[in-house]
């Protein structure tokens, strides 16, 4: 209970304090100049600096590539049927046409913002053309990144219907829930790999003063793709099912079955739907909530009060704001390499426990992997926070800990509740 009230008090003050902030202050994400982050941490008898640390961490984003794409290459050597093959290669061919369909409209619609932003920005408040075109050419690099994750989640779907397909031949359950769960973890690490890489990026190589326009150039371009993509995948995959339906009603024949002449753009449409719009908005969550941490950290932390009611800088403001900037990204670093040992391990366990029988509740290797993931990301949130950030202040790592950890917990717990709707058990 006294816990309990800590973090209670902790929560009340930090919205207390953006209430306050949010009405004396003026600046906004393009104001944002990034503080040196060549601040000293002693981690295991090693010295480092901040800017040390993220220029590693790009390693990991490296590694998390890496990962992604060995799985997406494994995916594609997997023995599947002929004719599994070009069923799948056609869906894919049809989905490729979508895709290429959503760039043109990207292309518009960027073309639109462009002049939204030229005319917001240089036009109305007066900002520097430079920065402006900064802006620009991270948007850009925003609707790329969207655009190409959600591509590739696409590309390695269509190999991995066509070998789940195959695989269930055998009559083994194992196969059909893991396949799957390998497509989704390599989109995933990858998706997550390339936002890190962008970001760290912005951060060490961009001049300080510039860093905020780019950080506004890349949410406005991943997020004008993210919502492309998803509300046209939604739209898509709507009218084709409506489509494939009503070819059921006219020829008596099943949705899915092959002579409907609805079944690929069906197919298509799930895969628009289902895998296109997901993966870009995904991309898109990540990144935002990027900016936005560190448009808080930079904005808000390390301020005090004057007598007038006003923020002002503390002395040792800077460095907190590099502190915490180093912390949370590290903390982003280290959920990549948890997420891989965690699939790791439950890939190991489930194998043994259900690799041979032919047939077992799906939920529950799943369901292992949520909870593995999530206690191994508490346990290194806890200890990265005292490495890193435990002598900044009376209780603040493990404070902050503890909010993270709700976060992740509640991510744990959400799904067990939609269980009692959407589970056959």
């Amino acid at each position: 209970m006294k816990l309990l009230k800590k973090v209670s008090s902790a929560v009340a003050t930090f919205a207390l304090f953006m209430c306050a902030f949010a009405s004396a202050a003026t600046a906004s994400e393009i104001d944002l100049n990034i503080p040196s982050l060549d601040v000293y941490y002693n981690l295991f008898g090693y010295t480092l600096t901040g800017s040390q640390i993220l220029l590693y961490g790009l390693s990991i984003c490296g590694l998390g590539a890496i990962f992604g794409l060995y799985e997406f290459i494994k995916i594609k050597k997997m023995p599947v049927h002929k004719s599994m093959a070009d069923m799948a290669n056609l869906i894919y061919e049809t989905c490729k046409t979508y895709m290429k369909q959503q760039a043109l409209l990207l292309l518009v619609l960027e073309a639109f913002i462009a002049v939204c932003i030229f005319y917001y920005f240089f036009g109305l408040n007066g900002t520097p053309l430079p920065m402006v075109l900064n802006i620009l050419l991270w948007s850009i690099l925003g609707i790329l990144g969207s655009f190409t994750v959600a591509w590739f989640g696409m590309r390695i779907n269509t190999y991995a219907n066509a070998r789940t397909a195959f695989a269930s031949l055998k009559g083994k359950a194992y196969p059909v829930m893991a396949l799957p769960l390998q497509s989704g973890m390599s989109i995933g690490v990858l998706l997550i790999c390339v936002e890190l890489f962008m970001m760290i990026m912005i951060l060490l190589f961009i001049p300080r003063e510039n860093a905020g326009a780019c950080f506004v150039g890349f949410a406005i371009g991943e997020s004008l793709g993210a919502s492309a993509l998803r509300i046209c995948g939604g739209i898509f995959t709507k009218i084709a099912d409506i489509g494939a339906d009503l070819m059921k009603i006219i020829f008596k024949i099943d949705e899915d079955d092959a002579r409907n002449p609805g079944v690929i753009a069906d197919c298509t449409g799930d895969n628009a739907g289902d895998s296109v719009g997901p993966t870009a908005d995904g991309f898109e969550t990540y990144g935002v909530t990027g900016v936005a941490l560190i448009s808080f950290i930079v904005l808000a932390t390390g301020m005090a009060y004057n007598p007038n009611g006003s923020l002002s800088l503390m002395a040792d403001g800077i460095d907190i704001q590099a502190r915490l900037i180093v912390w949370i990204f590290s903390m982003r670093l280290m959920m990549v390499l948890t997420s891989i040992i965690s699939y790791l391990i439950n890939g190991r366990l489930s194998k043994i426990l259900f690799g041979n029988k032919q047939d077992f509740d799906f939920e529950t290797p799943l369901t292992s992997l949520v909870w593995i993931t999530s206690i191994l990301s508490i346990a290194v949130t806890f200890g990265i926070s005292y490495l890193m950030i435990g002598n900044m202040g009376e209780d603040l790592w493990w404070k902050l800990s503890i909010i993270i950890s709700c976060g992740t917990f509640a991510s744990a717990i959400i799904p067990e509740f939609t269980k009692i709707f959407t589970s056959s058990k």
